[in-house]
């Protein structure tokens, strides 16, 4: 249950994000419009980012929990084992799990705290006199090495999702003959839709559709 709702938390700030994201496509004054928005928010943001991180945490730490306690269940392993009704993303959920936490690690460092690109304190604010997030983003993921992190921190992201924002409906007891397999369709189109929203960004950027825009 705690892996449940703290799940669907995080579901909920990623389709947020997402929202606010693509906003990159309508231009460096929406998209700088929204972060600076984030900003005036001055200590909410900052109570928001703690209970993230809190919830981050004990999303991680129970799914683990489980899963150490589901192998205890069966300290011997199957002679044969033959996959009949798992899939290959609730088999692999930790390890996507971890490597997702890799790339939110990463992705904070890069564009919350700066520390990776030094180009980003080198950036002018925009006309408004708000951050450039825009020319951030551009500049992040011209590297093919980022996006391609990016992209690949989507996928397993959208295969972490199409399970677990189905099993979330089961852990609450909505689970029958009829509506489990309609949940787990409607998770798996929910979670590549997220893969095919956040994806666009970078690979916007890669094809030039999305490029830096002059501050004179």
């Amino acid at each position: 249950m705690i892996v449940a709702v703290t799940g669907v938390i995080l579901i909920l700030f990623v389709i947020g994000h997402l929202l606010g994201n693509l906003q990159i496509f309508l231009g460096p004054a929406w998209i700088n419009g929204y972060a600076e928005h984030l900003r005036e928010l001055g200590p909410l943001l900052w109570i928001i980012r703690a209970i993230l991180l809190i919830d981050v945490l004990a999303h991680i730490y129970y799914t683990v929990r489980l899963a150490i306690e589901n192998r205890r269940a069966r300290p011997e392993s199957y002679r044969r084992k033959d996959v009949v009704k798992a899939s290959f993303a609730s088999r692999h959920m930790v390890i996507s799990g971890m490597i997702l936490l890799a790339f939110i690690v990463f992705h904070l460092l890069q564009f919350s705290i700066r520390a990776i690109d030094p180009r980003f304190a080198a950036l002018p604010h925009d006309p408004l006199g708000h951050y450039d997030v825009y020319s951030m983003m551009v500049l992040g993921f011209t590297s093919p090495l980022v996006s391609g992190f990016y992209i690949l921190a989507m996928f397993l992201l959208a295969l972490h999702l199409s399970h677990g924002s189905s099993s979330f409906f089961q852990s609450l007891g909505l689970n029958n003959k009829n509506l489990t397999p309609r949940l787990a369709s409607a998770g798996r189109v929910f979670a590549w839709l997220l893969f095919v929203g956040y994806s666009s960004i970078p690979a916007a950027v890669l094809l030039g559709w999305v490029h830096l825009r002059s501050h004179s």
